[in-house]
């Protein structure tokens, strides 16, 4: 039984990052996307159905996408690590949060297209998807993949979601872990194990003969699960759910905004002047 039967000048704006082909109106390119260099890494400047167009074909087609969410954390995250910096050019990476739009003014003079912050994207996607999707959760807690699992499942009933794993195997579990993954072969893996941890297993671990779209989610098996609250929609509509969350989670979030926020427009601030 298959897994899934279960339940110039320094202060001039800089420009995009230039690849091969020009970009249509909303952003798409065939065969790549135009990126604005945040923080080092290259975020698509595209909207959120040109996303999720582009993820279905994947699908479709058995190709393979790897998966990221840029946020002012991942900037922040990444600053001290070029090397990975330069593994995220080969991802998908969009744009998550009112700090990368803010630096997207900066740097560009626009904000981008659209918010895609993974607690929305996704359930925008498996919701636009008529056939049926396999999808893998790897990732979170003991316990929460599975609660999210279940709660997907009811949510999303033509889709068929299984979990690998929770995200505290021990090492020497990895290659069975990666074994079980290719066997199966999800249409979509949700890769729940935190920023940067999540990027290097994609970058490192992960191919065509895995999944067709690897994405790195972050809490997003919590939400899912019930585990974390969403912020009411009047805090998401003025871009304010990162206090809200903070409001919730002091302890445990107040190193990555209270200290965060600023040394991500700190960042902002040295690139504009300095490029860099």
């Amino acid at each position: 039984m298959s897994l899934f039967h279960l339940s110039g000048s320094k202060t001039t704006v800089p420009r995009a990052i230039a690849l091969p082909l020009a970009a249509d109106a909303d952003g798409r390119k065939r065969g790549g996307y135009v990126r604005r260099d945040i923080g080092g890494i290259g975020v698509a400047v595209v909207n959120r159905g040109t996303a999720i167009t582009e993820l279905a074909e994947a699908v479709i087609e058995g190709g393979h996408v790897k998966l990221a969410f840029c946020n002012a954390n991942l900037v922040n995250v990444l600053a001290d690590e070029p090397a990975l910096q330069r593994s995220l050019s080969t991802f998908l990476v969009l744009a998550d949060g009112i700090g990368v739009d803010i630096g997207s003014w900066l740097l560009y003079g626009a904000p981008f297209p659209d918010n895609l912050n993974g607690t929305d994207f996704f359930p925008a996607f498996f919701a636009s998807q008529p056939r049926t999707l396999k999808v893998g959760l790897l990732g979170g807690r003991p316990g929460v993949a599975d609660r999210a699992a279940e709660q997907l499942a009811q949510r999303y009933p033509q889709h068929r979601f299984a979990v690998f794993s929770h995200g505290y195997y021990a090492p020497e579990e990895e290659p069975a872990l990666l074994d079980r993954i290719r066997q199966h072969r999800p249409d979509i893996l949700l890769v729940a194990l935190g920023n940067p941890i999540q990027e290097r297993f994609i970058a490192a671990k992960l191919g065509p003969q895995h999944c067709s779209v690897a994405a790195g989610v972050g809490a997003l098996f919590d939400f899912f699960a019930g585990e974390v609250q969403r912020a009411p929609a009047a805090w998401r509509r003025a871009r304010l759910e990162w206090v809200y969350r903070l409001w919730l989670e002091p302890r445990r979030l107040w190193r990555r905004y209270v200290l965060g926020n600023p040394a991500f427009m700190l960042r902002m601030c040295r690139q504009y002047f300095f490029g860099r």
